[in-house]
């Protein structure tokens, strides 16, 4: 742990269970989300292009992991969150959205029935306002506990499951799909020996992949022992958020945030069709509203014309008129090309529009473009 200074105060920046492991291996470490984190090993634009190739393994240990249980639990979480939480399935997961009164996203998340109870995974950044703002909303009999003692790795690429397979993690009981048979956003318990991992086959790069929750006292051995294979290598910040974006994934507190509701951020998809017709959601009738007739703003994506890269705060201008700004943005790996997402009026948000973004004084021609950038390569069910 080390200490930074921020508004007069002394904020602690906290270590990750496998800091040292990182920095042996020669990673530049940075601070977010108020953790030393590796930024990058050999460089971004290699180990992006290893992802896509081969199998990189990313610690997202700052990531909150959290399981609630109790009766009507999963009804509880429903009145927070816009998805039908209480018809998911065990050894199923499903994308959600933590929302504020007004409908406003607070957070964006992972929502998984385990069959003992809900497992969550919040973002880092915020992961104590949504532990607050769950304590304050969820009813008393609604049990939720921070597993602080569990590390999260997550490995991606089309090397994944074949790396995850070679290490003889099997099934935790009977009835258990072989981790190789698991699809996109179905999850299970399994044994590396004897220390027990929940593995789900989810991710953040729009690869194929899997995150790993493993007991923090175990997680140098796993990492040792994936990265011991030729197609397995470690994976820093820096190509975590180049591969996002690529797949269209918006980072939380960046293209997503509080003033922003689902429909405005392209999450629509989020909304589940029950809750469509029900409502029962924290800014229900603002969200349903923009269903219905449209929002007055939409998260898209931007191509770039030329080399020079659009960052994040970039104005957008429509002729001479200043209609957006650019949330993330920067030099695409794969597509070799900058690439950036940001919010325009509903009215410029076609594919095709030609618009301007404004880098270093000068104006930079972008088009909206379809997301994502790069082709996921979930492995989903035939038909699905």
């Amino acid at each position: 742990m080390s200490e930074t200074e921020e508004m007069g105060e002394t904020v602690a920046i906290e270590s990750l269970p496998l800091d040292a492991w990182h920095r042996a291996r020669g990673a530049r470490m940075v601070e977010f989300a108020g953790y030393h984190m590796p930024i990058q090993y050999d460089g971004i634009m290699a180990e992006h292009l290893w992802t896509r190739d081969n199998a990189g393994l990313f610690d997202v240990s700052h990531m909150g992991q959290l399981v609630f249980s109790g009766e009507g639990a999963a009804e509880a979480l429903e009145a927070l969150v816009p998805g039908d939480i209480s018809a998911l399935k065990p050894g199923r997961m499903r994308y959600s959205l933590l929302l504020a009164d007004d409908g406003g996203i607070l957070d964006d998340l992972m929502i998984t029935n385990t069959g003992h109870g809900l497992y969550m995974v919040v973002n880092g950044a915020v992961k104590w306002d949504d532990i607050a703002h769950l304590r304050e909303h969820l009813p008393d009999e609604i049990e939720m506990n921070l597993l602080d003692e569990q590390a999260l790795l997550a490995l991606q690429g089309p090397k994944a499951a074949a790396a995850l397979t070679a290490l003889g993690v099997v099934p935790e009981f009977p009835g258990i799909l072989p981790v190789d048979r698991l699809v996109f956003m179905q999850a299970g318990p399994y044994l590396w020996g004897d220390v027990r991992l929940g593995i789900s086959r989810s991710g953040y790069t729009g690869e194929d992949g899997f995150e790993i929750s493993v007991p923090a006292s175990d997680v140098s051995a796993l990492a040792d022992a994936l990265c011991a294979q030729e197609a397995v290598k470690p994976i820093g910040l820096g190509a975590r958020d180049s591969l996002r974006l690529e797949a269209g994934l918006p980072l939380y507190g960046h293209d997503l945030d509080e003033g922003i509701d689902p429909v405005e951020g392209d999450l629509a998809f989020a909304i589940s069709k029950r809750r469509r017709e029900e409502g029962g959601f924290p800014g229900a009738a603002r969200i349903l509203g923009h269903l219905a007739d449209g929002s007055p703003r939409k998260r898209v994506g931007l191509t770039v014309d030329g080399k020079m890269p659009v960052r994040e705060g970039a104005k957008i201008f429509d002729g001479n008129s200043e209609v957006g700004v650019v949330t993330s943005g920067g030099f695409a790996p794969s597509v070799g090309a900058p690439i950036a997402m940001g919010y325009v009026p509903t009215g410029l948000s076609e594919p095709g529009t030609a618009l301007a973004a404004e880098v270093r004084g000068k104006r930079v021609a972008v088009t909206v473009t379809p997301m994502p950038f790069v082709p996921h390569r979930y492995v989903r069910k035939q038909g699905g």
